[in-house]
């Protein structure tokens, strides 16, 4: 634990200036990134006697080691920087909400000849138009099969989309009128897209013009006696209205705004958003975070709203943002948002009437969410608590295993030898510090030497992470070969190795265990445990021990042990077949110097497969565009060269994949 005095700045270093400022640990990775409108007041506050400060806060100064400021111009300068930063470096003291789901969006694909509708997840993409975020999926489409009837725009995948157009018939939903067939051209580019383009209209609220056009469509139809397209309108009409009414109206005045509302204790927070766009609530979502930094509501809203809105712009940023309490920098988050949405934004607190209404409705939805994610998170900790205990209690360690790392080998008869390594912190994986190694030390299969070579790569890398930050007491630092290949200069980005964890599980028995142990020692690393978990009646194997350690069946430590070792043994299944069926898939083509994969490519795509290119001249390869007579040559010679492959076999179907079909660049 660190003295904050030890590396406190002078009196007279710390501007009196707007900045962004960042507390990093002894391994100079940031861990804390806050702003401040005057930095020197603000940093002067983290430096008073520890008894004086938040717990959190203690926490935070006493872990890091260092501390320096970056001076802007303005206080909307600050948040973009604080924002930027908290995402590059992700710092374990900063809130961050994660959603708790990865809420579906209706999307309309506006950067397409053809725009498609269609249910989209995760990060949006430039040029298409998201509606939402919906709570299910099959409420998106419901509604987009009632607005199909009125706007008939295409569905379809861009597969789908071209066998239709090469066959020149449309799919079913082109023979019951629920689209428009773009692909055999029942309509032209521009009018579909004009069709987009009002779906997009009464998805934003703008209704009542659709609404009124249908109905005085349906009562000239009514009056020149033409029933059974009156009747068609009146369904279209009622098909829209149906469509409505699964977003009931709640503000009368069509307002286009954001509600956030926080439910919080003194250890986490929920918050909840709702989304209203004319005047309906459209989308909903909600996160729940553990406070690790000190911060009331006005920094819990200000986070909220960084993170909402940090990677929107234009209409996606509505005119309102409605909070329970305002940030302490109001005037500049507001300039910040509108900067975002391109004009004027208000942000505020809604004092009466419907929107004040709403608010507490948005409020009992954030505390049901945390009182839920407290019930269902006291269970998982209890658990997750007492499986850590029983492997610290059965492997005789000091203190339970909070960081678990799992190496497993996969290979087939020998080939494509591979190695995976999986993390679990807390009992939870970590996925984003999964790593796959290929086994490059020697050819064919042995387990054993393998394990050796995955865990020295591991260490090794950790290793030279430590004499980077010099951690190293005088006169231990290892020897210069066991530190080749250090890392790129650190920067306070979470790095690929530089955690070391205190537990080792390794797939396996004795063998196993006893290759991993002496790695380690051969590296000079003593203080991290080692065990091994066989398959065959699920012991666990320690080094040195002749006997293995058999923990009872319903033991909450042997199920934690089993679920680490299994995701180790999948992720490295998973690589391993890609390899396989990246090798299996390699083409005489790549023989060829010079000749990259976009002209791999035409060349497939211009003679159909690699078999008709065997056959093909020089003259005609050269009638590839892009491709000259020296490399049509050269293509020419490799493929001769090469003996005709067998046929490739699809490994989940047994389905022999013929060359005349076509081929893989």
């Amino acid at each position: 634990m660190a003295d904050p005095s030890s590396y406190r700045p002078k009196p007279g270093q710390i501007p009196d200036s707007p900045g962004v400022y960042k507390f990093r640990d002894e391994h100079r990775r940031v861990i804390y990134v806050g702003k401040a409108k005057s930095l020197r007041q603000r940093l002067a506050n983290y430096f008073q006697p520890l008894v004086s400060l938040h717990p959190r806060t203690a926490t935070m100064v006493t872990t890091a080691a260092s501390v320096e400021w970056t001076v802007v111009s303005t206080e909307v300068e600050a948040l973009q920087l604080e924002y930027s930063w908290i995402k590059e470096y992700d710092p374990r003291f900063n809130v961050k909400y994660r959603d708790d789901k990865s809420y579906p969006y209706l999307a309309v694909t506006l950067n397409e000849e053809f725009p498609r509708v269609q249910v989209l997840r995760g990060h949006k993409k430039k040029g298409v138009r998201y509606f939402g975020p919906y709570a299910h999926a099959w409420a998106i489409r419901e509604t987009v099969d009632l607005m199909l009837r009125v706007f008939p725009v295409r569905t379809c995948s861009a597969g789908v989309f071209r066998n239709a157009a090469s066959a020149g018939r449309p799919c079913l939903l082109g023979y019951i009128g629920k689209c428009s067939a773009p692909c055999v051209a029942r309509v032209t580019p521009e009018e579909h897209r004009e069709l987009a383009e009002e779906f997009c209209d009464f998805m934003a609220g703008r209704t009542g013009t659709y609404i009124r056009r249908l109905e005085k469509q349906m009562m000239l139809a009514a009056e020149d006696m033409e029933y059974e397209k009156a009747a068609r309108l009146r369904d279209d009409i009622e098909a829209l209205r149906r469509a409505m009414e699964k977003s009931a109206v709640v503000l009368a005045d069509a307002t286009d705004a954001d509600l956030i509302a926080l439910a919080e204790d003194e250890l986490e927070a929920a918050v909840q958003i709702f989304h209203v766009r004319g005047g309906r609530v459209r989308g909903q979502r909600g996160w729940v975070t553990d406070k690790v930094e000190a911060v009331d509501t006005a920094g819990l809203v200000e986070h909220a709203i960084q993170q909402l809105y940090g990677e929107e712009s234009g209409d996606t940023v509505p005119k309102e943002v409605l909070v329970p309490a305002l940030p302490e920098d109001a005037e500049a988050v507001t300039a910040w948002l509108a900067g975002r949405r391109g004009s004027n934004v208000s942000l505020r607190i809604p004092q009466r009437g419907d929107k004040k209404d709403l608010m507490e409705t948005v409020a009992r939805n954030a505390q049901q969410a945390l009182v839920l994610h407290k019930t269902k998170r006291a269970s998982d900790l209890t658990t997750r608590s007492r499986a850590l205990e029983e492997i610290a209690e059965a492997l005789g360690l000091d203190s339970a295993p909070l960081r678990i790392e799992c190496f497993d080998i996969s290979h087939l008869q020998g080939e494509d030898v591979v190695a995976s390594m999986v993390v679990f912190e807390d009992g939870l994986p970590r996925k984003s510090e999964y790593r796959r190694f290929q086994i490059k030390g020697f050819e064919g299969q042995d387990d054993v030497r393998s394990m050796h070579e995955v865990i020295s790569r591991r260490f090794k890398r950790y290793l030279a992470e430590k004499e980077k930050t010099g951690e190293w007491p005088d006169g231990t630092e290892p020897e210069g070969e066991v530190l080749a290949g250090v890392l790129a200069e650190d920067d306070g980005r979470p790095k690929r190795f530089a955690y070391p964890p205190q537990l080792v599980v390794v797939d396996g028995g004795q063998p196993q265990v006893a290759a991993a142990r002496r790695a380690l020692d051969e590296l000079g690393i003593d203080d991290i445990a080692v065990c091994g978990l066989a398959k065959r009646l699920e012991e666990v194997w320690l080094p040195g021990d002749d006997d293995p350690v058999v923990l009872p069946r319903s033991s909450e430590g042997l199920y934690l042990l089993q679920r680490v070792r299994d995701t180790a043994h999948d992720f490295a299944i998973r690589y391993q077949r890609s390899k396989r069926t990246k090798r299996i898939r390699t083409s005489p083509l790549d023989a060829v110097p010079g000749l990259g994969d976009t002209r791999k490519q035409s060349l497939i795509k211009h003679f159909g497969s690699v078999k008709r290119l065997r056959q093909a001249t020089i003259e005609q390869i050269c009638e590839v565009p892009g491709m000259g007579r020296k490399t049509a040559e050269a293509v020419v010679v490799a493929l001769a060269q090469a003996a005709p492959a067998a046929p490739a076999v699809n490994t989940a179907t047994g389905e022999i994949m013929e060359d005349d079909g076509g081929g893989t660049a």
